[in-house]
């Protein structure tokens, strides 16, 4: 099968109506059109669109039409191909604010960096992804890692990833665990479901998660959660450094009561504020 069809059958799966009493078609076929987009595709012709949604160029062209008129795709100057407009701008930063935590956390993130680790994140969960809403970092330059604003990476790989998923329900944890394919990321990366559940289990009751090259070769990260004022979790922070800047141990050692503290912070200004999960 073509990566384009499969990308497709992807994009099918995914967006079966739970009711189809109350499933508007035209809107999922342009949601289809605007997420057949991503950072490895950011340009697409109007048969790449057509093949990646998963439907026929006709309809496809004219949503096309429609998204441009509308601001949420733009025509590529020069070329036939399309990319995502500033429309889809304006929404995504709605939904990366959330609420007032991401201007809650992102001055308290520049604390740590660098004098505790040489970049800090504020992540969210959304399935079975971490969401990074906020990011602090400097010296990481060699790693080429992109975790901009609105950057999604697999839950299951990250320890920002495993300390949200340690404060939910089992039944949910398996969920978002399976919701996508787990695939080593580096030789130390936890796939197997068993395995991972007894890594949350160890991570809720030591309160903070540890990742050293299970993400990406050569870097070390811890995590804390970021609870509600009715303790459910609605986000976590991390510190990551360098492994050719300090050990494991050191590195726990000198930055887990910061970013606890951090954290601590960050979790009274958003109860404070009322923000749930």
């Amino acid at each position: 099968m073509a990566k384009a069809d499969k990308k497709a059958t992807k994009r099918k799966s995914e967006s079966l109506p739970k009711n189809p009493k109350n499933h508007v078609a035209s809107v999922g076929k342009a949601f289809a059109v605007l997420r057949s987009f991503s950072s490895e595709h950011f340009e697409l012709t109007l048969s790449e669109i057509a093949a990646t949604a998963g439907l026929d160029r006709g309809t496809t062209f004219r949503l096309i039409q429609t998204l441009v008129e509308l601001g949420y795709l733009q025509a590529v100057p020069q070329s036939r191909r399309f990319r995502l407009g500033i429309a889809c701008l304006d929404l995504g930063y709605t939904v990366l604010s959330r609420g007032s935590l991401r201007p809650m956390a992102e001055p308290l993130l520049r604390d740590l960096v660098p004098d505790v680790g040489d970049a800090a994140s504020l992540g969210i969960l959304d399935g079975g992804d971490v969401v990074y809403l906020a990011r602090v970092g400097a010296g990481l330059d060699r790693h080429k890692m992109d975790r901009r604003p609105g950057t999604r990476i697999p839950a299951y790989s990250a320890a920002l990833g495993h300390v949200m998923l340690a404060h939910l329900s089992r039944d949910e944890q398996i969920a978002r665990l399976e919701a996508r394919p787990r695939v080593k990321l580096s030789e130390r990366t936890l796939t197997d479901l068993d395995a991972l559940l007894s890594r949350l289990d160890q991570v809720k009751k030591k309160g903070h998660a540890v990742s050293d090259g299970e993400n990406a070769y050569g870097l070390r990260t811890l995590a804390t959660p970021i609870f509600d004022a009715q303790g459910l979790v609605i986000g976590g922070l991390s510190v990551t450094v360098d492994a050719m800047r300090m050990e494991m141990a050191a590195f726990r050692d000198q930055a887990l009561p910061r970013l606890m503290q951090v954290t601590a912070q960050v979790q009274d200004l958003a109860i404070k504020s009322g923000l749930t999960s």
